[in-house]
């Protein structure tokens, strides 16, 4: 894990994911880890290379891995992909639905 993404940075991310955008973390896991299925989903770590999910899928816990397209540099980076995939997997649900 780069400097850049600390503990207390990963930490941070996921708390606020966890509690502001729960719905966000849900479709980046049917969107980037083809889980389809999945009820909801929390953040449970970041870092440069990506984000590690623990879903709920068929009420059964799911640990789940997405990489990123690419490395990340900091926290401010995070935020961006992070909103960009979120924008992404929108878009595909509604072409989808």
């Amino acid at each position: 894990m780069s400097e850049s993404f600390s503990p207390e940075i990963s930490a941070r991310i996921c708390k606020h994911m966890n509690e502001d955008h729960a719905e966000a973390i849900a479709l980046y896991a049917k969107t980037f880890g083809n889980t389809p299925n999945t009820e909801t989903a929390q953040l449970l770590s970041i870092d440069a290379e990506g984000m590690n999910l623990m879903t709920q899928v068929n009420e059964t816990s799911v640990p789940l891995r997405i990489q990123f397209e690419r490395t990340l540099k900091d926290a401010e980076d995070a935020h961006h992909t992070l909103i960009e995939m979120v924008k992404q997997a929108r878009g595909r649900m509604k072409a989808e639905g």
